[in-house]
């Protein structure tokens, strides 16, 4: 729900996620105080016992040194080249600072996808590798019906009531697909039978709605256009034209 690099994007942030991230933008900013009344006083940030906010500045410090060390990598599908990379060596001030921020926010996201891995329903959306991202904005959700919006989380998270879901949750005994007899989960309901493949019935509702904008284009296009007919008047040998 939190990911920031998901197929599917709602607009929700992580309160915990701002939290360590706003622990370490103050850390940061009074390690570079120049200030030395503030130095010596060395002030404490009070957190959890779970998470330490100078042991997560300083790996996230380690870790952009060990990106430096390593170099440019290509991580998608990219050409070479096309990116551009900040190094820890060369930033100053802000710069620094924003970078341990986004490490912190990569950790915490990759910590979020190494459990949705372990998830072998609710983490199915971690295997769409052809699938386009798409992200959804608060004016978005404020437009969308309430079924409507709860139908788009619950198809990410394979939650719909699909016949296999159904089964697992002990509300049916048959997972069968009552149209091709495959097992009906909710993949396989969306994009995958084979016999509502072959009736048209996925592009059904996508071809009608070009069939009506053709119609009306066509008789804009007679409107505008109109089909004028002449006819060929034959005159017989010997005859007058008239």
């Amino acid at each position: 729900m939190y990911r920031r690099k998901a197929k599917y994007k709602l607009p929700m942030k992580s309160i915990l996620e701002d939290y360590k991230c706003g622990k370490a933008r103050l850390l940061t900013m009074w390690e570079e105080f120049d200030d030395p009344v503030v130095k010596t006083a060395q002030p404490s940030l009070k957190t959890g016992r779970k998470w330490e906010v100078t042991e997560a500045v300083d790996e996230a410090k380690e870790c952009l040194k060990m990106k430096e060390a390593i170099g440019q990598t290509q991580t998608n599908r990219r050409g070479l080249g096309s990116t551009t990379a900040k190094w820890w060596s060369k930033a100053e001030g802000k710069e620094k600072r924003d970078m341990i921020i986004d490490e912190n926010r990569n950790k915490e996201d990759s910590t979020r996808v190494q459990k949705a891995v372990q998830q072998p329903q609710q983490g199915q959306w971690t295997n769409w590798d052809t699938a386009i991202q798409r992200s959804l904005t608060w004016n978005d959700i404020w437009h969308m019906a309430p079924l409507r919006i709860s139908f788009l989380i619950r198809s990410v998270c394979d939650l719909l009531p699909s016949n296999a879901n159904l089964v697992r949750w002990g509300k049916k005994d048959d997972p069968t697909c009552p149209l091709c007899q495959g097992r009906q989960t909710t993949e396989h309901v969306l994009s995958s039978c084979k016999v509502a493949l072959s009736q048209g019935r996925y592009t059904w509702r996508h071809n009608r709605v070009l069939q009506e904008l053709a119609s009306v284009i066509n008789t804009a296009e007679g409107e505008i256009h109109p089909s004028s007919t002449s006819s060929t008047v034959f005159t017989t040998e010997g005859g007058v034209k008239k």
